[in-house]
């Protein structure tokens, strides 16, 4: 028999937990059609002797929605072996979207995921209005990799309701349309919607995301649209503090199940410094919605980021920082060097649930003045003894000094990395939080795969490499219900990441480049043993070069 690929000699790791085994994989019209000892000739053969074969990676958490539209790969994360990617998390999106609300949306994505305006005004093609027209937009353009969309609930607020989105919940009828713009999404292949509870979550102009404002009724109908259709899942920005479920933030977790029969994955659990049993007290409080389908969602690396104090997504549920948002550098410096914002910025910190004040791990990476040079690599803590100032004030001078372009990095969560084992081993929580495409130069997460594989299989030995696969494939593409992809079987999408278990990794920081439409920046993590990336059959990446082939294709629910 003639085949299109066949992948000898490697050591396959199906995806199901199984044992690995020696064996043969033959492809034909972007299928895997065998699995064993194979005969027969074909057009590309791919001698995989010492290497792993894995299905590829699903990604069940990023924001590609916009990068789509100049980057045909999706890097970082077709780096990394990660083949399928779920875009429009957290509530925020860029369809349905009329002509006249771009700059909104645009500036929605700005404030919530840190994406520059500048980068957005040059790179977004705003070729769709619809959301079902945006999914065929991109199925037009082509892609590296598979593409799975969710329904942003904001956009479809904004769409029936206008401004008044981000002020108001919808009456009965603007909740009827929303629904119904819902239902033909999901007609459409869309795979759920998505929601943010997360007070830092700002949109246009330092008011609320739209989504935020949504009632119990509309939730409860727009659950029900799940519940009609019969596929999907619910993705929902949901703690407020890191790792801890409130009692309201309970009962929407309650309502999105109930009303929607379907699975809601939520974000997050993240190790904190200040209390190591959060997790397992959370877990805990929540383990009767565990057991209906709730699916907190984590990280298995450090949650180290950069903080750039032009753009402080980080500070947004902070009020204080309302005026500084979508501002000019001279206007926003003006406002950090005010007496009455550095006051209430203070008093915020007693309460901080993201940026916890650790001074002493908040350290100054980058800077443009050369006379600042000297404070490079050096902590806030210890400048401000030298400067005996308070540390808040020492954190503000140093970026007003630099023109808001100093650099700082901080170690907000999982900074204790002999606690993340307990975190990934915990079956009942699902790793991704990846965030691919948001937060573009102050953190990057997309290779959290290759960390796992290098840093918890490899050298730590926290998990075998078969559960590590299945945490990655299998488990995500189940939630999702992408049926034919995250296993190597007979009959099912021939996505592959093939790698060397000696080398694959990557590493904890990432490193700056200028790629973004305008030469804009982005913070990357670059893959290491990552030998093959397949999509459908055909190589995106061989031994980390790309090869030009955009073999994806836009994913559908109920079809995917």
């Amino acid at each position: 028999m003639s085949y299109d690929l066949v992948i000898r000699n490697g050591t396959v790791v199906d995806g199901t937990g199984a044992p690995r085994k020696q064996a043969d994989v033959a492809v034909k019209d972007g299928l895997i059609v065998e699995v064993g000892k194979v005969d027969g000739t074909a057009k590309r053969t791919i001698d995989a002797k010492d290497l792993i074969v894995a299905p590829g990676f699903v990604d069940p958490h990023t924001h590609y929605d916009a990068q789509i539209c100049w980057d045909d790969v999706t890097s970082p994360s077709c780096w990394h072996g990660v083949t399928s990617v779920m875009m429009g998390n957290c509530g925020v999106g860029l369809a349905p979207c009329r002509p006249e609300a771009r700059e909104i949306a645009a500036w929605d994505l700005v404030n919530v995921e840190a994406i520059p305006f500048d980068v957005l005004a040059k790179g977004v093609t705003w070729d769709w209005e619809t959301f079902p027209e945006y999914m065929d937009a991109a199925a037009r353009r082509g892609s590296g990799l598979n593409l799975g969309f969710l329904c942003a609930l904001t956009p479809f607020r904004h769409y029936v309701i206008g401004e008044e989105s981000m002020e108001r919940a919808a009456t009965p009828d603007e909740t009827k349309e929303i629904a119904r713009l819902l239902r033909e999404s999901m007609d459409a292949g869309a795979f759920g919607f998505t929601s943010t509870n997360a007070g830092q979550h700002i949109g246009y102009q330092g008011r609320p995301l739209a989504c935020r404002l949504a009632s119990q009724d509309e939730f409860r109908a727009y659950g029900n649209v799940l519940k009609e259709v019969g596929h999907g899942a619910i993705e929902v920005a949901l703690t407020n503090e890191v790792s801890r479920v409130s009692p309201q933030e309970r009962e929407l977790l309650d309502l999105l199940l109930t009303s929607s029969g379907r699975p809601v994955t939520w974000l997050a659990l993240l190790n904190r410094d200040d209390n190591p049993n959060q997790v397992q007290e959370t877990l805990a409080e929540v383990d009767d919605l565990i057991k209906r389908g709730s699916v907190p969602q984590a990280t298995c690396r450090p949650l180290v980021g950069q903080i750039d104090l032009s753009k402080p997504f980080l500070f947004a549920n902070m009020p204080c920082f309302n005026p500084v948002f979508n501002r000019p550098v001279e206007e926003q410096i003006a406002v950090y060097r005010n007496a009455d914002f550095r006051a209430a910025f203070k008093e915020s910190l007693k309460k901080a649930l993201i940026f916890s004040a650790r001074w002493e791990v908040a350290i100054v990476l980058e800077v443009s003045d050369p006379a600042m040079q000297k404070y490079v690599g050096r902590n806030v803590a210890d400048i401000a003894r030298e400067r005996n100032a308070h540390p808040a004030d020492t954190f503000l001078d140093l970026a007003c000094e630099d023109q808001l372009k100093l650099q700082y990095t901080y170690d907000f969560f999982n900074a204790d990395e002999s606690k993340i084992p307990d975190l990934i081993n915990e079956s009942r929580i699902m790793i991704g939080l990846s965030d691919g495409g948001a937060h573009v130069d102050s953190l990057c997460d997309a290779g959290y795969a290759t960390y796992l594989l290098g840093t918890w299989v490899r050298e730590r030995g926290a998990m075998s490499l078969e559960r590590a696969v299945q945490r990655i494939t299998t488990e995500p593409a189940k939630l999702f219900g992408i049926k034919n992809r995250g296993r190597i079987a007979p009959g099912l999408a021939a996505d592959f990441a093939i790698f060397d278990m000696a080398t694959v990794g990557s590493p904890k920081r990432g490193e700056m480049r200028y790629d973004l439409p305008g030469g804009g920046r982005r913070l990357v993590v670059p893959a290491k043993g990552v030998e093959f990336t397949i999509v459908n059959g055909t190589p995106v990446f061989e031994h980390g070069k790309d090869t030009g082939a955009r073999p994806g294709t836009v994913l559908r629910s109920g079809r995917a």
